[in-house]
């Protein structure tokens, strides 16, 4: 019988993402492929050690076991610019560091984001920008991972951060906002407080791990005392009055969060380094820096806030990006 990931919340992640691997990639970026290939082989056995989004790929993968072991909730698959050969470090560092994943795609040189649809995947991350921008622009969701990895690897917890517009909703307000200024925003939002807004790219993320969090509400009807291992926020530039449209357009879609952050313009990296979260997705990259030294965030480059810094050549194939 086929692996069936129809009912599973599947995420592509780049061994870029995964691991720290900017040794090697200095290796390949200053002495090219042919020194790269012999690096990679010579520390085959040396473990590759977490990259930023290790934690967050750890607490998920974790949630397995709300689930019986023949029904996993959540699949993690590796999406490599690497070949079959020099992607065997990668594997070996995985199976190292006791991650369960056991599923890998290698295409040298090229990103397999194409497959995220065959794979059912809500979600690739990877470093590379480029890679990112061309799998949203194919109407996937994706991000770019920056920052360094959470510090509590023990716990079992997880805590997942997304921002509004642009990441979980579509970037038509921001469009309003970008045209007519703070005061066309709030008008527009005041006067469409009850029309939902379009899905983004990441509402069927959430939507994946809203299931999981059906799971837990039914563990805490049986027993009082457990204790809920996901915990989802929004933590958005936005404030009133145009809050009320976000919380109608969750409800719309049939999607929750646990805690919502309406910040109105307050610096989101002073609530994210109480809040502590193993990822924060947000589409405006001037948000992500001022925490990034500690909080694992990744750069949803979509929508006309990206458009004007999208690099040149972002959507050719003849763009030569990492190989991670």
């Amino acid at each position: 019988m086929a692996y069936d990931l129809q009912h599973m919340l599947v995420l592509g992640v780049a061994s870029s993402a995964l691991f720290d691997l900017a040794e090697a990639d200095a290796v390949f970026q200053e002495q090219g492929e042919a020194r790269y290939r012999e690096y990679q082989e010579a520390h085959l056995d040396h473990p590759l050690q977490p990259g930023a989004a290790f934690p967050f790929i750890t607490r998920l993968l974790s949630l397995n076991d709300l689930a019986p072991d023949d029904a996993p909730l959540v699949e993690v698959i590796v999406l490599s610019r690497n070949d079959p050969d020099t992607g065997l470090r990668v594997m070996r560092s995985i199976a190292h560091h006791d991650l369960p994943i056991t599923r890998a795609i290698f295409m040298q040189g090229r990103s397999p984001y194409a497959y995220m649809g065959a794979l059912n995947m809500s979600l690739f991350l990877s470093q590379n920008e480029h890679d990112v921008r061309v799998a949203l622009d194919l109407g996937f969701a994706a991000g770019q991972v920056i920052g360094s990895p959470a510090m509590d690897p023990k716990g079992t917890d997880l805590r997942i951060a997304f921002d509004f517009d642009g990441v979980l909703a579509d970037d038509s307000s921001e469009r309003v906002m970008q045209a007519g200024g703070l005061s066309a925003f709030h008008a527009n939002e005041r006067a469409r407080a009850a029309e939902p807004l379009p899905e983004g790219r990441l509402s069927e993320f959430l939507r994946g791990i809203n299931r999981i969090q059906d799971i837990e509400e039914a563990l805490l009807a049986a027993d009082p005392g457990y204790n809920r291992r996901v915990h989802v926020a929004i933590v958005t530039a936005r404030n009133a009055p145009s809050h009320e449209r976000v919380i109608r357009t969750l409800t719309a879609w049939g999607v929750r969060v646990n805690d919502a952050f309406f910040l109105g313009g307050i610096d989101k990296a002073r609530v994210l380094r109480v809040l502590k979260p193993h990822v924060f997705f947000d589409d405006q990259i001037g948000h992500l820096e001022g925490a990034a030294d500690e909080v694992p965030s990744v750069h949803v480059p979509f929508g006309v806030i990206n458009e004007a810094d999208a690099p040149p050549g972002a959507n050719a194939a003849t763009t030569r990006p990492r190989h991670a």
